[in-house]
């Protein structure tokens, strides 16, 4: 029987890398959290008043035009991006970007529960598709960081000016770690247990003006559930977007995004948490290059995430895999990167700006230890 190899002498000091829920902020405690709003309705005017500090923080961070209208909503990423798939599709032809399992979901939405006849335009894992084939009189539905696959689209510039058709981005794991052009942007979803690695259960829709147009122009044919409503009478419910949610949020979770949000400020704003994600995955990517036994899935750096970063093992398997991240569980060095279930069998590790860059260092020579102890075995 070969020895086994001795673990390295030093963890990561914060070894949380799942790519969501993600790591809380640096120096994150429940203790720091603001409590005044627990226990009080939502319709209160404390209510109220946290609820749109929490909206000015993301609409000052993520530099958002006063022409977007930003809303917290149920769901989380998911419920943000089907209540925008129910109320607006329909209106015109529609194009469905999928490369990656969370795209492949919106594919079967609009399919299967919605009806319609999308045209499809698809890659494997790994892979970018062609998005010259985009036809932009369609409405066109696309993640722009895929979580599950590390593959991104690489800019905004592919999203036709002159549009006819409404921009879908699902950006759960792209705000706050890329600099998005929100002039091209018509509607984006994302939730705090990202790059903010705030708590799940809520989700945030932005509209840019051409998606209130629509929502206040057309009516789909389906009946919509409650929580997905946006209009009343022929008109944007306005509230939904100062602060007044359709349905009872969690004051606790809301003061856990502020808190996230604060943190982020400290950190010099969303430049400076776009320049923590940069250098996390940088630091990985070093990690990677010198390793035989390690590569990208994404093979083409200008199309490879930043946040969710996904890995192939040399001659991996799912079982490989469970006991290679199982090690570095039990060792306190690594927590929750096995690769995404529907995924090539590989690691994820989260880049994201809540991760410590000293913190991805230290993870290296755990891998090797992990690959070495798994390839004894």
């Amino acid at each position: 029987m070969t020895d086994l190899p001795a673990p390295p002498a030093h963890l990561p000091a914060r070894p949380y890398f799942s790519s969501g829920p993600c790591a809380k902020p640096p120096g994150w405690t429940a203790a720091n959290l603001a409590t005044d709003s627990l226990g009080r309705s939502h319709r209160s005017k404390i209510g109220k008043t946290r609820l749109q500090y929490c909206i000015d923080l993301m609409r000052e961070l993520l530099k958002l035009p006063d022409t977007h209208r930003i809303g917290i909503v149920p769901g989380s990423d998911t419920g943000a991006f089907e209540m925008a798939m129910w109320t607006m599709l329909g209106a015109k032809p529609v194009t469905a970007l999928a490369w990656e399992s969370f795209g492949e979901g919106w594919v079967t939405d609009a399919v299967k529960q919605l009806g319609l006849d999308p045209t499809i335009v698809r890659a494997d894992y790994g892979q970018l598709p062609d998005l010259g084939q985009v036809d932009w009189s369609n409405d066109v539905l696309f993640t722009w960081n895929g979580t599950t696959s590390g593959v991104r689209v690489p800019n905004g510039d592919w999203i036709a000016d002159d549009r006819t058709g409404l921009s879908f981005a699902d950006a759960t794991s792209a705000v706050f770690a890329y600099d998005i052009p929100w002039d091209r942007i018509d509607v984006a979803t994302f939730s705090w247990q990202k790059v903010l690695g705030g708590e799940g259960g809520h989700g945030v829709l932005i509209l840019g003006p051409r998606a209130v147009e629509r929502l206040e122009a057309y009516t789909p044919k389906w009946p919509l559930p409650k929580v997905f409503r946006l209009v009343s009478k022929g008109k944007l419910t306005e509230g939904v977007f100062k602060g007044e949610t359709i349905n009872t949020p969690s004051m606790l979770a809301v003061e856990d995004a502020i808190s996230a949000l604060e943190w982020a400020k400290s950190v010099g704003g969303a430049d400076g948490l776009i320049a923590r994600s940069d250098a996390n995955a940088a630091a990985l990517d070093a990690i990677v290059s010198e390793r035989s036994w390690l590569g990208h899935l994404a093979a083409d750096p200008a199309s490879r995430s930043k946040t969710s970063v996904c890995l192939t093992v040399e001659g991996a398997d799912e079982a490989m895999i469970k006991s290679f991240a199982g090690l570095l569980e039990k060792a306190g060095a690594a927590y929750d990167i096995a690769g995404y279930r529907d995924a090539p069998a590989g690691l994820r590790i989260w880049c994201g700006a809540t991760v410590d860059t000293a913190d991805i260092v230290a993870l290296g020579p755990w891998l090797d230890w992990a690959y070495a102890t798994v390839k004894a075995g």
